[in-house]
């Protein structure tokens, strides 16, 4: 796909380097034609992720949310699309089938409004398969082919490592993000989550390489799960941030490699 990186993908790329700075350099190791297309995506995920955080009013945040879903559904119905720096650019990259998918990627985030804990495991998974595993399928097929299976375990692994690394923020904001927040259950978490990244790079011929960038957002999650897996105790002290020298010459491995 062909996208022209005009000033609404520019205002999508800047918002994303000031929320989303990990994104935002896996989006730049891509090629220029793939940035166009992750860059309104990213921003996409910075608007919804904020959506239920920036008001106290629980009706105002659940009106926030609508708001998104109503976007992605005029994108999908291939109609008129309302114009906004984000919803404009991707209405140009989005088929009407992903824009539909994203759906359930938004209307999870209502978990994030309130502040009851997940149900049981269904629910926790639910809600990691639909917001991370979502937006790793649609990031990976709006730029070519990828197998739903393949990318939705490699997003989920994603989703565990960035969940981890967001527990300390939940915390405080009066959340109860994990099931079983013991050493023990910290630990099996981070197991689950490597082993669907694992089953996920046993399976990499089925990612074309026009989607493979992608997938370059996910490069420090094995480096995450695996010092969790070590050692439970740094998700609560926010113990998993890589030093800026790691984090850049990882990426560049993944990049050059093409072994995400």
């Amino acid at each position: 796909m062909s996208v022209a990186f005009d000033e609404d993908v520019k205002a999508c790329a800047a918002l994303v380097h000031r929320a989303d700075p990990d994104r935002f350099m896996a989006a730049m190791s891509a090629p220029v034609a793939a940035r166009a297309v992750l860059f309104p995506l990213y921003a996409l995920n910075v608007e919804v992720a904020r959506a239920p955080w920036v008001t106290q009013e629980a009706m105002i945040a659940e009106m926030r949310l609508q708001w998104w879903r109503d976007a992605l559904q005029e994108i999908a119905e291939g109609g008129i699309v309302r114009r906004h720096e984000v919803v404009t650019p991707l209405s140009r990259v989005l088929s009407s089938h992903l824009a539909a998918m994203l759906d359930e990627y938004v209307a999870v985030r209502r978990w994030d409004i309130y502040r009851d804990p997940f149900e049981e495991e269904d629910h926790f998974d639910a809600y990691i398969n639909h917001s991370a595993g979502t937006l790793m399928v649609v990031a990976a097929q709006s730029l070519g082919a990828g197998d739903d299976e393949v990318l939705r375990d490699f997003g989920y692994g994603v989703g565990i490592a960035n969940w981890f690394r967001a527990i300390p923020d939940l915390e405080a904001r009066g959340r109860i993000p994990l099931l079983d927040g013991t050493p023990d259950g910290v630990r099996a978490l981070a197991e689950k989550g490597l082993d669907r990244l694992t089953r996920a790079r046993d399976r990499r011929a089925e990612i074309t390489p026009n989607a493979r960038p992608a997938l370059y957002a996910g490069w420090q999650a094995e480096w995450v799960l695996r010092r969790v897996i070590a050692q439970p105790g740094r998700v609560a002290t926010g113990d998993l941030a890589q030093g800026e020298l790691r984090r850049r010459l990882s990426l560049m491995w993944t990049v050059s490699t093409g072994r995400w």
